[in-house]
């Protein structure tokens, strides 16, 4: 008599296949990786090569007698004219009072955000949920702002600027992104349209104002956005060279953008300062860098929320 075991048969395993088709898509996103991060990586290492050493081997995968002589240099600790040797005729000759132009980037950049993320949002709430003649009208209006290329209005910003004394100050840095732009107007009133109307019919009925109700119920619902379109606005305003360049030369108000162009023509041989100006690159990326690391999971949610929406 056949035992139980001997009756049963092994069921052979399917054969695992190869997806082709996943793997070639995962190639091609390490490959875009790659092209995306290589150029910051090639920005650290030349950052830390000693700067005698820049040109003799440039083909270098790794720094070439690694050190931190150009941060020191960077961020002022350690003064250029003091250097002898070869490496001295690579390095610029003046410094960058960095300190200076970093409290400037960010004063610029936090002002820029706050008032664009606070103005935006008014208008955006008023666009979305307050009833006035012509409204959708002055928004289509408003919205085509959007396919007006930035450069054209650097022309009449700038005479607006000039003719109110503003050049070379910070308010003439700041103005013309301080209130709103059409991209945070369109990206907030989404939110808003998304919310529950029953919620501020409430307040209204039971005697809320109408900026109590977007200042109590509809903005803290929609903190996410919010922080997001201040992430964003801040990041551009850091990275904004041309507009600071034009308005804000002076020492005094020079944000960092502006700083390191300067501080690249200031090698006495007319070639750059490769490698302080890639340490001075490296440290003001810094917050941006913090910034998504801590709060890009933020814009991330709030951009496919807008998305299902």
């Amino acid at each position: 008599m056949m035992t139980a075991f001997s009756q049963t048969r092994i069921q052979p395993q399917p054969e695992r296949r190869i997806r082709w088709g996943n793997i070639l898509l995962w190639v091609f996103i390490g490959f875009m990786v790659f092209i995306t991060l290589f150029p910051f990586y090639w920005v650290l290492r030349t950052a830390l090569t000693d700067p005698g050493s820049i040109y003799g081997h440039a083909s270098e995968f790794l720094p070439y007698n690694a050190t931190l002589f150009n941060f020191q240099r960077v961020l002022g600790m350690i003064d250029p004219s003091t250097v002898v040797g070869e490496s001295a005729s690579n390095l610029s000759a003046g410094t960058i009072n960095f300190w200076v132009y970093l409290r400037n980037s960010f004063l610029v950049s936090g002002i820029t955000m706050l008032g664009q993320s606070l103005f935006s949002t008014m208008a955006a709430y008023a666009f979305a949920r307050m009833k006035f003649p012509f409204r959708d009208q002055i928004f289509f209006v408003y919205l085509a702002g959007l396919m007006v290329p930035g450069i054209v209005l650097f022309i009449p910003n700038f005479v607006l600027i000039r003719q109110l004394g503003w050049i070379g100050t910070f308010q003439g840095v700041i103005a013309p992104t301080f209130l709103m732009t059409p991209f945070s107007v369109f990206f907030m009133r989404q939110f808003f349209l998304s919310l529950n109307r029953d919620l501020t019919e409430a307040a209204l009925l039971d005697g809320a104002t109408a900026f109590g109700v977007f200042w109590r119920i509809a903005l803290p619902l929609i903190r996410g956005p919010v922080l997001t379109l201040a992430l964003l606005t801040f990041i551009g305003s850091w990275n904004e060279y041309l507009w600071p360049f034009l308005v804000g030369r002076d020492e005094n108000i020079r944000v960092l953008t502006v700083a390191l162009n300067v501080f690249k023509s200031q090698t006495p041989q007319g070639s750059p300062d490769w490698a302080g100006l890639m340490a001075g690159t490296v440290v003001s990326i810094v917050p941006t860098i913090l910034l998504f690391l801590f709060f890009g999971r933020r814009v991330v949610d709030s951009v496919q929320f807008s998305g299902f929406k």
